[in-house]
């Protein structure tokens, strides 16, 4: 999932010729999945048309004061201004940049800059000697000190034929350097989280094996959560159909809960915090059979051992880190995660009821109870895992 995921972002396009190249910014954003919409300067109709902005955006395009197909209506800069998460203004021209560091609002990208309370980023397309011009310098600068965000320029040919610095930054440039910001404000950046998701299989022999009926939906999405919170995410998976592909996720898959002991212990030194979601095997066989056990008519014995509790043995190991599980109950669920929450040494425990319809294994929802070591309750209702996977995220925040 992309950090721009859900983000509504507003595309400001002036009159410059590097206006071609907001198209392919759109439709960047639209691919990530922002939701775009594009405010025009008037001048910037001639450079390309709002029918290709509002096709790629999937909305209709603004770029008048007064609604051009009823005048007795206004486009509320105000509205579009508060609706917005993010405001980039690419090609931002020397002109517009002037207008937008002195307070200038005579056309609705303006008005719409001025009442904008989101980030506002700009990627400046001019000729060199206007770039390097003090009064466009100074602009530039008065932008950045009231906040805004600068897209350095690069370097080339230029439309006047010269060669030289004045080029706008190219559209996954600014994609890449819009995330870059992001990931900067966000309230796990450089924060390791360690999680565990899914199932453990335990051999019986090369064809059979004892597990459970865990999806690893639930930790895939607290792991997809933190990683979109700016956290570097080790996640430590059973066999699951889950799939993540995220750059702060570091996806390891074992089978057995032997061979999730040896990742854990291996990442938890290193780890600010641990929440472990997955549904581990209480036991496992004795023997494993280097060959399928071959059928017979008599009944089957299964000798079976205790694992290694993995929640236990990081709750003694534990120095400064925050260490999370789960409590899947079926009687007396409070008494029993609260006994688990004490016994393993935890800062706090999801608790989640099989007598809950929609919670646990293999379902897209979850209730949860959220439990913690000063023995508060906070309870939630039935939600979806992603926005669970948040609850969970955000209660960890308070904590770390």
């Amino acid at each position: 999932m992309s950090l721009l995921r859900d983000k509504n972002i507003l595309i400001g396009v002036s009159a410059s010729i590097a206006a071609y190249k907001s198209a392919h910014l759109v439709r960047e954003f639209v691919k990530l999945g922002a939701n775009v919409r594009v405010v025009m300067t008037p001048e910037s109709k001639g450079f390309i048309t709002p029918l290709t902005l509002s096709t790629l955006s999937k909305n209709p395009v603004l770029s008048t004061l007064v609604k051009e197909e009823n005048e007795e209506e206004w486009n509320n800069h105000v509205k579009i201004g508060l609706w917005a998460d993010l405001m980039i203004i690419a090609p931002a021209t020397a002109k517009t940049i002037s207008k937008m560091a002195n307070g200038e609002c005579d056309n609705l990208l303006l008005t719409t800059y001025l009442s904008a309370r989101c980030p506002v980023f700009f990627a400046p397309a001019m000729d060199l000697d206007m770039l390097s011009h003090p009064s466009t310098q100074d602009n530039i600068q008065k932008l950045i000190s009231f906040g805004n965000h600068y897209i350095p320029v690069s370097d080339g040919e230029l439309a006047s034929g010269l060669v030289g610095k004045g080029r706008m930054a190219e559209p996954e440039e600014i994609v890449n350097f819009v995330q870059k910001e992001i990931v900067k404000s966000l309230p796990l950046k450089g924060k390791k989280i360690l999680i565990t998701a899914g199932p453990t299989f335990e051999a019986i022999d090369p064809v059979r094996f004892i597990g459970n009926h865990s999806s690893g939906k639930m930790g895939y999405s607290i792991a997809l959560t933190a990683a979109n919170l700016g956290a570097e995410v080790t996640l430590i998976s059973g066999p699951t159909h889950q799939q993540i592909n995220h750059p702060n996720v570091l996806e390891i898959k074992i089978t057995s809960s032997a061979e999730m002991l040896v990742e854990c212990n291996a990442y938890f030194p290193e780890t600010d915090a641990a929440i472990l979601s997955a549904a581990v095997a209480d036991y496992t066989p004795s023997e494993v059979h280097s060959s399928k056990l071959k059928k017979s008519d008599n009944d089957l014995t299964l000798r079976l051992k205790k694992t290694t509790d993995i929640l236990k043995t990081l709750g003694q190991k534990k120095t400064n880190q925050i260490l999370v599980g789960f409590a899947l109950e079926t009687d007396n669920e409070i008494e029993n995660a609260k006994v688990k929450l004490t016994s393993k040494n935890l800062d706090f425990i999801v608790l989640n009821s099989l007598n809950d319809n929609g919670a646990g294994f293999k379902h897209d929802t979850n209730k949860i109870t959220i439990i913690d070591n000063d023995n508060k309750l906070y309870k939630f209702e039935l939600k979806s895992k992603d926005e669970v996977a948040e609850d969970i995220i955000n209660h960890l925040i308070k904590k770390i």
